[in-house]
């Protein structure tokens, strides 16, 4: 009985952390991009890197890239068929607009890969700043594997609040807390990931 009452308090604490932690990372979720004017939407950097999975997120990379907000725009995550071209089509951009100032990379298939494939690109581009766009759920762990992965760069982030993804509301619709729960889940991993990189180097 004592063994299991000690299990049952174990769990029990496991249960607060987690929830308490899903709270905060929930309500910290960005539920707007920078505001014109303030220091992140109005900050110069050498790359704009755009992560794939959401259709929302390249065409606010095209156009920061036009604001002139960077020298070029890395889409990493790219399906092998498609090009720039096409990209820009689907994007309903004209190719003389941006075609010269864009770079697709096509090695990337989850958020550690994009951060090592950026970083490779931005390294071979002797790049050291970036402008990181993604969905705003998606954002923290990005950040995370984007410092472990190139921990020089300075990187701004650029939240993307997708239409259908109800942060603000989250508690009310079943795929939103659902999306986010596995990203809170993602997200330990990358955290328990980064502190075992960080004892095995400097431990």
């Amino acid at each position: 009985m004592g063994r299991l009452r000690k299990w049952a308090g174990v769990v029990g604490w496991f249960v607060l952390a987690w929830s308490t932690g899903f709270l905060w990372f929930a309500t910290s979720i960005p539920l707007e991009p920078p505001q014109p004017g303030s220091a992140e939407a109005e900050q110069h950097t050498d790359a704009i890197v755009v992560l794939t999975g959401g259709s929302e997120r390249l065409g606010v990379g095209l156009d920061l890239l036009a604001a002139g907000k960077a020298r070029k725009l890395f889409v990493s995550g790219v399906y092998h068929s498609v090009d720039v071209r096409e990209l820009l089509r689907v994007s309903r951009q004209k190719p003389a607009q941006a075609e010269c100032c864009i770079v697709l990379g096509y090695a990337a298939d989850n958020t550690i890969g994009n951060a090592a494939e950026t970083t490779n690109w931005m390294r071979a581009e002797h790049f050291t700043s970036l402008r990181l766009v993604t969905a705003n759920y998606h954002l923290r762990r990005s950040l995370l594997e984007f410092h472990m992965a190139f921990p020089e760069a300075v990187i701004v982030a650029h939240p993307v609040v997708p239409a259908a993804v109800r942060v603000s509301e989250w508690w009310l619709w079943r795929r939103t807390t659902g999306l986010i729960v596995t990203e809170y889940n993602k997200y330990i991993l990358a955290v328990m990931r980064s502190a075992l990189i960080y004892i095995t180097n400097y431990g």
